[in-house]
């Protein structure tokens, strides 16, 4: 959400992509497709993946989402590959759009440490970029931006603030629960509260557990 408002406001017009992977959280796509309305993408494309079929993450497959809080090592709601995949099919729309900027949301701060949010594998795709499409071939090269890479999930808050978003429209939650409330204790929303917290901003978000 954030980053699409900061596209809009450097003067991107939007064309949004949201993959349905089939992941446990589908709460996040009716979040996706009210922001794209409220940011007035010229489309919204919500690309079916069923991602389930591999497993493997706590997000696709019969694994609890842990909730006793944000650890040192990779957590199991990590999805194989997954950024690297979303990165794939947004170039290939990009391409087929004549597109050359794709703005993708990872951060490297307060994360969970997953290794596809990190600046080293942002760099490398733009690269393979370069090299795996015909515009890449000649000499139309794609420019991968990341605004968020090194902001404190309290400067994204504050950032939100300042564009005038209201971040409970955007979802975040591992594991949804009855009645459209957000956990309130997976890695996400920890991360979430802290950084609303820090920033000295109200959380508008409902959590089930307080």
């Amino acid at each position: 959400m954030v980053v699409a408002a900061l596209a809009r406001e450097a003067g991107f017009s939007i064309n949004a992509l949201t993959i349905d992977y089939n992941q446990r959280h589908r709460r996040e796509l009716d979040a996706a497709r009210n922001i794209a309305g409220l940011l007035g993408a010229e489309r919204h494309v919500i690309l079916p993946l069923d991602l389930r079929q591999f497993g493997g993450s706590a997000l696709t497959d019969d694994i609890a989402v842990p909730k006793d809080g944000v650890g040192s090592e990779i957590p199991v709601t990590y999805v194989p590959a997954r950024n690297l995949v979303f990165l794939s099919l947004t170039l290939a729309w990009a391409e087929a759009l004549q597109a050359r900027d794709i703005f993708i949301g990872v951060n490297a701060l307060d994360y969970s440490g997953y290794p596809d949010c990190r600046p080293e594998f942002i760099a490398a795709f733009a690269e393979t970029a370069r090299l795996a499409t015909k515009a890449g071939a000649e000499g139309n090269a794609f420019a991968i931006h990341a605004p968020l890479q090194y902001l404190g999930k309290a400067e994204i808050a504050r950032e939100a603030h300042r564009l005038g978003l209201d971040p409970a429209l955007s979802w975040s939650c591992y594991d949804p629960q009855p009645g459209g409330l957000a956990c309130g204790l997976c890695d996400s929303c920890r991360l979430r509260r802290e950084g609303l917290a820090k920033a000295g901003l109200q959380d508008t978000t409902r959590y089930a557990a307080v």
